[in-house]
């Protein structure tokens, strides 16, 4: 098949959606698909474009045989929900003639990963003109998050942009989500069940995998082996509800057993480190490499997956799949019933979101019980590699396309 991906995100990006966009297009192109990519330049999660990379510039690459075509956007330094959707729009202006040289290649499938909405009408006037079949991959509810999280409040202009959403979703041949909960939306919104399908985001269980020794990072930082570690690592944004660690770490301050990581980067980066600007019982990491990432996850004793109360299944933190795979327990906040509820039980403590009691007690109660995070960990390891696995995943998916070509 031919394969035209366009995402806004794509690697050299580590974490998010740019991850699973390269490793898609890296999966299906060692199955002997022609892969091209119609991207952004690189900037996420720091707000800012790569150093590797000249801004408002066009640039083509090749990277193990998939052909990239990047384009620029505006990128703004400090988010705002005005700028994001100006950032967005930006994006999808500026690849439309980018997205066009395509044309004549006529791919077979357009896959379009969303967000951002604006891509939509591009991708669906390329496969007119291209007769492609199209596929649009839904990572995160975009429109209905930032209207649940406060970002934007009319209701008029909710149901206007809503509306706009879903005439150019049931324009797709094929419509996938990563979670149930998240596919049962789109059916919600008034797609065909059949036209549907589940697409989770994996993890590659042959490099995340649980440790045999310690990590290396507990030598690099002087960190006592019997010292417990409590990680967060990714993107620190906005839906995350971050606050509830800093607040936890001031709670716990006083208990020299248990050590806090905060690992990434984002637009909450720089508010978060003022509010926790006396605590040293918080270390504080920039992203690290790739190469890196299951010494990272190995750092952790605890996982810490908190995510603010109203966006449950509006989304799925796509960290997710590395902590499970990495054979340690995590500690998410969410109501129960929620998808990531459900995938959390039995391999970690789910305590409802902004619950700083519950969420500090969790944290303490796998602190003292060694055995009990071993077992949880041993269970989401399990999970990781009989549903997430990459291959597992990419495998069923690649029947859908084929499916998708033949049979619509």
């Amino acid at each position: 098949m031919r394969i035209l991906i366009y995402s806004l995100n794509f690697y050299p990006e580590l974490t998010g959606i740019g991850k699973y966009s390269w490793e898609m297009s890296e999966w299906l192109n060692l199955k002997g698909h022609e892969v091209r990519v119609v991207t952004a330049l690189p900037y996420y999660p720091e707000w800012k474009i790569h150093s590797d990379y000249r801004k408002y510039s066009y640039k083509t690459e090749n990277i193990d045989g998939v052909k990239i075509f990047r384009s620029p956007l505006w990128v703004p330094s400090l988010p705002s929900a005005i700028k994001r959707i100006l950032h967005l729009m930006s994006y999808a202006v500026l690849s439309f003639p980018v997205l066009f040289k395509n044309i004549f290649w006529k791919p077979d499938v357009i896959i379009t990963i969303e967000p951002p909405i604006f891509s939509l009408p591009g991708s669906l006037l390329l496969s007119f003109f291209s007769r492609s079949k199209t596929l649009l991959h839904i990572q995160d509810y975009e429109i209905d998050a930032a209207f649940e999280l406060g970002m934007m409040h009319s209701k008029k202009i909710r149901t206007i942009i809503s509306g706009v959403e879903i005439f150019y979703m049931r324009r797709f041949t094929r419509i996938s989500s990563i979670s149930p909960n998240m596919v049962k939306r789109a059916i919600e919104k008034g797609v065909n069940e059949n036209d549907v399908v589940l697409f989770p985001n994996w993890v590659d269980t042959k490099n995340i995998y649980p440790l045999k020794n310690s990590s290396s990072y507990r030598k690099e930082f002087n960190i006592h082996k019997n010292k417990v570690i409590a990680l967060y690592s990714g993107n620190m944004g906005e839906k995350q509800g971050l606050e509830i660690i800093i607040e936890t770490a001031q709670q716990l301050k006083l208990n020299a057993n248990i050590q806090f990581v905060m690992c990434g980067s984002g637009a909450a980066y720089k508010r978060l480190r003022k509010l926790a600007i006396n605590l040293d019982n918080i270390l504080w990491l920039p992203l690290q490499p790739l190469e890196k990432l299951n010494d990272l996850l190995n750092f952790a004793d605890i996982h810490l997956l908190p995510q603010s109360k109203n966006i449950a299944d509006l989304v799925m933190p796509s960290k997710l799949t590395g902590i499970l795979a990495s054979g340690k327990p995590v500690v998410a906040t969410a109501m129960q019933g929620t998808q990531l509820a459900e995938v959390v039980e039995g391999k970690g403590l789910v305590v409802p979101p902004d619950s700083l009691k519950e969420f500090s007690d969790a944290i303490n109660e796998l602190a003292n019980m060694p055995d009990k995070r071993v077992k949880l960990g041993l269970s989401a390891r399990e999970y990781a590699v009989k549903y997430l696995d990459r291959e597992v995943v990419m495998s069923k998916f690649e029947l859908n396309l084929f499916d998708m070509l033949n049979n619509t």
